[in-house]
């Protein structure tokens, strides 16, 4: 349906984009928080792969095959990130004498794995395994989203899966110069003392509900109205190096997701980023309530 209204449309065209990625989404997640190291960055890149498909398909003369397309978007931005973030490991050219050793099968062993761990493997090895071992896709579909050939992948996947299983991760330290505002946070939240809440937010606040709108300044203090009427606590968590808050909804032992708050200097919350419209990526937080 058109409409006089351009942002109505182009917000119509995005929701319309968004409802038919969704099942594709999760995965897409799953590959760039393992290439990365983290659930965070992995949804920030996620996000820019996806804005990059939106505008290819307005000038696209049809229809792609959507899962595949995605899928090399996606890993095409990931490089990118990793680029330009000084985290690209290189690898070697391929030693194909690797390939009569190959397993063909998904190694269940890889599914276990921290995230932390994949970032030990050179990248061509990183994406190998976390396609075909943890997302379960085919050697003809790993070496179309990485451009690369059917051996390399396989000299890849021997390589990585075998330094995998030498790997060991020591956990990140957790800084903890937030903990006192993050626990006086999370205790007016759990008494739903809203005023109390937001007091503690500064003026010009950047509210970031991930996947779904961003807010700055008066308009934040709206967003604890929806809180009010649900069955939300929160508790203080690490995860990859950095303090959250998990939260835990009607009262499931289980975060469901889990939030970002920054403080400025004077101890005001400055940001906060909310991955409620985003739960999948709890599945992969490697979180740690304290």
């Amino acid at each position: 349906m058109t409409t006089g209204d351009p942002h109505a449309t182009i917000t119509n065209a995005r929701d319309e984009f968004l409802a038919m990625i969704a099942a594709i989404r999760p995965e897409l997640h799953r590959y760039c928080a393992r290439l990365t190291g983290s659930v965070i960055d992995g949804e920030d890149i996620v996000h820019d792969a996806l804005v990059k498909a939106f505008y290819a398909l307005a000038s696209a003369p049809e229809l792609p095959p959507l899962r595949p397309w995605l899928f090399r978007i996606a890993h095409n931005a990931a490089l990118d990130f990793l680029k330009s973030h000084g985290r690209k490991l290189t690898e070697p050219r391929a030693e194909l004498d690797d390939v009569a050793d190959v397993d063909e099968a998904a190694d269940p062993f890889v599914t276990r794995l921290a995230l932390a761990q994949f970032l030990t493997l050179p990248l061509i090895q990183r994406s190998a395994v976390i396609l075909k071992d943890v997302l379960g896709h085919s050697l003809d579909e790993t070496a179309e989203t990485m451009e690369t050939t059917v051996m390399a992948v396989k000299a890849a996947l021997v390589r990585g899966r075998a330094r995998l299983r030498d790997a060991a991760t020591a956990l990140a330290p957790v800084a903890d110069a937030s903990r006192g505002a993050l626990d006086r946070y999370a205790e007016l939240f759990n008494r739903r003392d809203w005023d109390g809440v937001r007091a503690l937010v500064g003026e010009d606040c950047r509210l970031d509900l991930v996947s779904k709108a961003e807010r700055r300044g008066k308009a934040v203090r709206q967003y604890f109205e929806r809180y009010a009427n649900e069955a939300v606590s929160l508790r203080v968590a690490a995860l990859e190096g950095r303090l959250v808050l998990a939260a835990h909804v009607d009262g499931a032992a289980a975060p469901r997701y889990f939030i970002l708050v920054d403080f400025d200097g004077d101890g005001r919350v400055a940001t906060i980023r909310d991955f409620r419209y985003v739960p999948y990526i709890a599945r992969d937080a490697e979180l740690v309530e304290l």
